[in-house]
């Protein structure tokens, strides 16, 4: 009887984390299908970017159920999951970097516009209100927890929402000045903070 006290303490934030990456992954599947294609539609590689991104986020939501579902097997072995989510998520970062790269350089050398988007515009709107509160919720249950692939999963939230204000910035000025040139150097700062949030999960740190 004297150890449930703290059997309830430990597995409400494991409860709190499972919600959270529930949302992450259902949020992001439907962001991620409504970037991509307004993305494709616009011709814009930010937001076509910040759709992917979306699913990269999808896939840490995953990362983070299969991280919480080792909590209860012992230290060494939550220890040992806790190594390989974060090398997880480092991946997904240095994917959508390199990805973004690619296309973000081709669109600069051909000088090929995109068209104004209200839907993305909406889309990073919305996201600039949401992602900061989800990502606020997942840092508290990753201090709860004492996870560093859970804070890992936070900071890419976080990442969200600077993506969500710089696409938002490029889409604005291409719509408000015709200035075609600023979705690509956007998506180019995706490229930045995506590899440096890759580098800091490979490393085992969270810095954001």
């Amino acid at each position: 009887m004297t150890n449930t006290p703290a059997v309830s303490a430990q597995e409400r934030p494991i409860r709190r984390a499972r919600l959270l990456a529930w949302f992450t992954i259902i949020w992001n599947t439907i962001e991620g299908l409504v970037g991509i294609g307004s993305g494709i539609a616009a011709g814009s590689i930010a937001l076509i970017g910040f759709g992917v991104d979306s699913y990269v986020e999808v896939l840490s939501g995953a990362v983070v159920l299969w991280r919480v579902s080792k909590e209860r097997h012992g230290q060494e072995l939550s220890e040992a999951a806790e190594h390989r989510a974060l090398r997880i998520i480092a991946t997904t970062f240095f994917a959508l970097a390199v990805g973004v790269t690619i296309e973000s350089v081709r669109k600069l050398a051909t000088g090929e516009h995109p068209s104004a988007s209200a839907v993305g515009v909406a889309l990073t709107v919305v996201s600039l209100i949401v992602m900061p509160l989800l990502a606020r919720a997942k840092r508290k249950v990753g201090r709860e927890l004492g996870s560093r692939a859970l804070q890992a999963d936070a900071t890419e939230t976080v990442l969200c929402v600077w993506l969500s204000a710089i696409v938002l910035s490029g889409l604005v000025l291409n719509a408000a000045f015709g200035w075609w040139w600023a979705d690509p150097l956007a998506a180019l700062g995706i490229v930045y903070v995506a590899a440096t949030e890759g580098r800091e999960a490979w490393k085992g740190d969270t810095c954001c």
